[in-house]
Parts: C-alpha cells; structure tokens; sequence
C-alpha cells in the first residue's frame, strides 16, 4: 500500500471518529495509532512517535511488553470472566501480591476497573466502617469523573462545571504547592499554612468528629505534578491519628514505580489506612485496586459493596506479569535514575528560558510550569511546546489548573538514549519561545 493511500486512509478513520463518537471523548495527538512498541507509537503512516504520555501514566513498562502479552495471551486461553460467581485464582494471587509490595499493615484488597472506582469504593468504606459522613479532600487534585470523584476533583472548574448539584460534606484544604502561595521561597511556612487552614476547617467548618477521611495525591497529578515538601504527609499522618480520621493515599498515577519508589508515599515512609492503585498496575489492561487493613475491613460485611468486571482474570493476569516486569528488570531503580538525568538537564535548559518557572518531580513523573512575561501561569506557552513536540514526534501532555504545565511521563524502562532523543526536542521547542 502506498503511502498516499495510507494517509487517506488514516484521514478516512479520523473522519468516521468526528460521526460517530462521542465528542465529549477528548484526544490530545492528531493521530490514529496503530500499533506501539516499547517507548514508541506508530500512526497509520507508520511514522514513529516517542511517547511521553504513556496512555496517562498507563504503560509503565513499555507498550506491548513482551512478557506481559504473554500473560495475556495465556490467561485468554484458560478463563476470561467469572465475575462473584466463583473465585479465580489470579484474583488471589494478584492480592497476595500487592500486600506484598505494599506498605505493612494493609493486607485486604478489592479489584475494580478504574482509578474512580477504586476512589468510590474506599470512600464507601471509609464512611461505612467509622459511620462519618464528611470527606477531606485537596485543592487542585484529580480523582475521576463519576459524580462523587468529579466532586473531590477541584485539579480546574472545567471537570465540574454545569454537573451540580454534586454530593456534599466535602470540604477542601489548599495542597502545599509552594509556587503558588504566599510562601514560594519557603516551603516549610507553606506547610504551616496547610495546617491552619485545617485550624480554620475543624472550627468553622466541620468538626473533626464528623470526619471520615480524607484522601490526598502524594504528587499532585492533574494540578499540575507538584511534588509536597519534605515531611507534610507525615505531618498530615499525626494530624489524622490525633483527630481519628482515616488516611487515604491515591497513588493511581504515582504509583508502580512511577516516582522511582514502588508507591510515592514510601518517600516519607508512612501507611495510609487506605491505598488506591490504577492505571500502571496492569500495562493497559482495565484495572485498579483499594487496599486496607483486615482490622478494617472485617467492619464491612460481604455484599456490601461490589464489582461485575473488576479483577477480571485476564486484568489480572496483565498486572502480574507488569509487577513481575517491574521486579525483574529493576524498572524502580531505572525510573529513579534516569527521572534524575532528566531533571537535571530541564533545570539546565530552564536556566536558559525566561518562560519556564520551575521545574520538578520524582522518577519518571516530571513537571515543567511556564509563566509568561507578567508572570503568570500560561496554557499558550506550554500548548505552543506541545504542538512543536508533536510536529518532531514526540508526545508530551498538559497539567496544571491553567494548562500551564507539561508532564513528562515516559515508560519505566526508557533508555538514556531515549531519554537524550526526548530532551532535544524538548529544548528545541522551549528555545523556539524565544
């Protein structure tokens, strides 16, 4: 097939997408993806793109790990669904699995489909088991798009606007994103303002008797992947034994080696009551997970709360073979090291830039915030880097509750020399700014 005929049909597929989907379904690239491998999409064109999306933080290890399609292919043979009907074993493996890799003390999981669901389940656990009703969330996160989740998502008004009446007793605190406080160059006056804004809730607000939890990102994703000081989700661990609030940590994003840890939290080396886990625990396989301790879900008694799909065998399978993949190949380690390359050499090409007002992150989950000349948050500048990224093959993605961010999540297991190739078409395009 020529590559005229190709690129027509390549057009072809993208007009059939604006008949019949859905708009409401936003995408990023203006392409049709075919197929994928490793670090690298590949459009009906065969053009090869290097991506530093991953599918939102999805692909962890690579697009079509080999070992993971395996997995796959080997469980679609034996068993694809059985829902609560039976038990399966992949079910079971897969939960010892994650009490295993996770924080000690959180030994009972439930699989579900997506991060929203997990969200939802561990909200109706946290409110059944301590019989509270009011849920503490924080200013710029991201939890999803059901109604309950879009109502603890305050990342930008663009997700909740014209969905109200929302469910309530949620009461939000500011996250300590020092950039924009009154504390930029002091990140521990920061944090103490957080804590008075905590002063201010439980007095004026709600008492701290009626809460049941309250659920936090360790690395503000869709606000914009700020990454808190040093020693304030320890602080907020204190803050919630004294007041006898459960302590939710959603590591959709952050999690399975993403910052260079297994879970973001283990950087300050704190056990949430409960955990949330998505997107990169199955390679792109629909799953996700809420993990707690027995002590606390033995309070929750058997069908009280359920799940058609979730834990499907084959979802399972996937996340298997993705944990084994992680393990084995040391993707944590890689994460870390090659996050800190990158990071060093965007604080080298910041220094060149007037437009770029901070750079940040842990691992393999990156920020680069652009300020115009007024200084202020600028989508049109961070927009501008990512159509000339694109138009050089290279995906990046926005954040940020201006859009004023560009994230940098790549696969675990990038190379330098991918990394390298990414970095110059990233300095290219910020230099082109100017």
């Amino acid at each position: 097939m020529s590559t005229t005929q190709i690129s027509d049909k390549n057009k072809q597929y993208m007009q059939n997408d604006h008949k019949v989907v859905n708009q409401v379904l936003a995408r990023c690239a203006p392409i049709v993806v075919e197929r994928a491998s490793g670090s690298f999409v590949y459009d009906m064109n065969n053009n090869a793109y290097l991506d530093f999306t991953t599918g939102i933080a999805v692909t962890n290890t690579g697009h079509c790990h080999p070992k993971v399609v395996k997995a796959i292919q080997d469980q679609a043979q034996m068993l694809l669904h059985t829902s609560v009907t039976t038990y399966h074993k992949k079910y079971i493996e897969l939960a010892e699995k994650l009490v295993s890799i996770t924080p000690d003390g959180l030994d009972s999981v439930f699989l579900a489909n997506s991060g929203a669901e997990a969200v939802e389940g561990a909200i109706k656990l946290a409110r059944y088991v301590t019989r509270k009703p009011a849920i503490i969330n924080f200013r710029g996160s991201f939890h999803g798009r059901t109604l309950l989740t879009t109502a603890l998502t305050t990342s930008k008004l663009y997700y909740r606007e014209n969905y109200e009446p929302l469910p309530g007793s949620i009461y939000t605190i500011p996250y300590p994103y020092a950039l924009h406080s009154k504390f930029k160059d002091n990140d521990q006056e920061c944090v103490n303002d957080v804590f008075r804004h905590f002063d201010i809730l439980f007095n004026q607000f709600v008492h701290s008797d009626q809460v049941a939890a309250m659920i936090i990102e360790p690395i503000l994703g869709e606000g914009g992947y700020v990454v808190p000081p040093d020693g304030f989700l320890k602080a907020l661990r204190k803050l919630c034994d004294e007041k006898n609030i459960l302590l939710i940590i959603d590591e959709v994003q952050s999690g399975f080696g993403r910052s260079g840890k297994m879970f973001a939290c283990e950087y300050e080396g704190i056990r949430p009551d409960i955990m949330l886990m998505a997107k990169g625990i199955a390679s792109g396989m629909p799953l996700s997970a809420f993990i707690a301790s027995k002590k606390l879900t033995d309070k929750w008694p058997s069908g009280r709360h359920g799940n058609t799909f979730g834990g499907n065998p084959v979802s399972c399978a996937a996340a298997l073979a993705t944990i084994s993949v992680i393990q084995e190949e040391k993707l944590v380690e890689n994460a870390k090291t090659i996050g800190e390359h990158i990071l060093q050499s965007l604080q080298a090409i910041a220094s060149k830039s007037k437009f770029i007002a901070q750079v940040r992150g842990r691992g393999l989950m990156i920020g680069i915030e652009f300020f115009d000349a007024q200084g202020k948050p600028s989508h049109d500048l961070a927009q501008a880097v990512i159509d000339k990224c694109f138009d050089n093959k290279l995906l990046v993605l926005s954040c940020g509750s201006f859009g004023q961010v560009i994230r940098l999540i790549p696969p675990l297991n990038l190379s330098l020399a991918e990394a390298n190739q990414g970095l110059a078409i990233l300095e290219k395009a910020i230099m082109e700014l100017h």
